[in-house]
């Protein structure tokens, strides 16, 4: 049985680790800290320049887990990313190599760069944890996380990710522009000879033990059955928003639910509550919907009727701590 009160620690010792290196994005690096107790993966979008390679490398570093990346690009073919089987004049036969996508954190680093056919090499890899190349089926480390980047859809040279693919992502994450008490901060720390070097700075903070057991602990967190109501009000609200086109899928509703669960085991708790969905919610939401052509002209954004959905469904007062979902 997990023990909720030293995942809360190990998560903690996570996020101080990463901040040796990564400036002001601590909320961020605790959503991807989310997403990997609850065996998702995540979509990084922003400018460039932001920090979100840099974010990854320090997250899969400090997690002590192995770690892979990926430049996508036009011309990478998917064999690039799965691996493939190479013919072997010393032995004469054949010998698979495997590709980068075998590793337990693998970057995905500016992966709308990619055409659709390369882009639609990790689908198999991150549903169902496992490549299927020339006939033979191989299973993928575990556990496993795709760190997906992406610049904005609008700049040249991209391939927008469809929506079938988007939605795989358990979470979507804007980096933004850091504090100006923060950039100087970054300009000081990494202009001088003394410039910290990430793979220098960053050492394992948990153990694999530790890290099983904050996966074990998000699904054990109970979820009452009027937080239980709460959530599908949410689900709900989306599909009937004047608003949008689409609303989220029953398995955007599955998604917003694991990640609640691993936001409350992180925080030390083993129930669910009410603003464990709401500090998630517009993360794992968001790019689940298609906002109507005139929400789009009027300039609003997904993200700010994923907020509006929030503020206008009422909270159960007083939610019970019971489970009502047999978790």
């Amino acid at each position: 049985m997990a023990d909720f009160d030293r995942v809360a620690g190990n998560a903690k010792r996570v996020l101080d680790e990463i901040e040796k290196v990564v400036v002001g994005k601590r909320e961020q690096a605790k959503m991807l800290l989310r997403c990997l107790a609850a065996k998702g993966h995540a979509l990084l979008e922003d400018v460039p320049g932001v920090g979100k390679t840099l974010l990854a490398r320090t997250f899969a570093l400090s997690t002590g887990l192995t770690f892979k990346r990926i430049q996508f690009t036009p011309d990478l073919l998917p064999s690039d990313v799965t691996g493939l089987s190479v013919f072997s004049q010393k032995d004469g036969e054949f010998r698979w190599v495997p590709g980068p996508v075998f590793a337990n954190i693998v970057l995905a680093d500016e992966l709308n760069r990619a055409t659709p056919r390369t882009q639609s090499s990790l689908l198999e890899a991150m549903e169902e944890r496992q490549v299927t190349t020339e006939g033979e089926t191989r299973p993928l480390p575990s556990p496993f996380m795709v760190i997906a980047t992406q610049n904005p859809i609008e700049m040249e040279g991209t391939f927008p990710l469809p929506e079938a693919q988007v939605d795989r992502f358990l979470v979507k994450i804007n980096m933004g522009y850091p504090s100006r008490e923060q950039e100087l901060e970054i300009l000081h720390k990494f202009s001088g000879p003394e410039a910290p070097v990430p793979a220098a700075e960053v050492k394992p903070a948990i153990s694999p033990e530790d890290l099983y057991e904050m996966m074990e602990a998000a699904t054990l967190v109970k979820m009452s059955r009027e937080v239980g109501e709460y959530l599908m009000s949410i689900a709900e609200a989306t599909r009937n928003h004047p608003a949008l086109v689409l609303g989220i899928s029953p398995r955007g509703a599955l998604h917003l639910t694991r990640l609640a669960k691993a936001a409350a085991a992180l925080d030390g708790r083993d129930y669910l509550l009410p603003d464990d969905i709401k500090s998630v919610a517009v993360s794992c939401l968001a790019h689940r919907v298609i906002p109507k052509s005139e929400a789009s002209l009027r300039g609003k954004t997904r993200r700010e009727i994923i907020a509006q959905v929030l503020e206008e469904t009422p909270v159960p007062v007083r939610p019970s701590v019971g489970s009502q979902d047999g978790q």
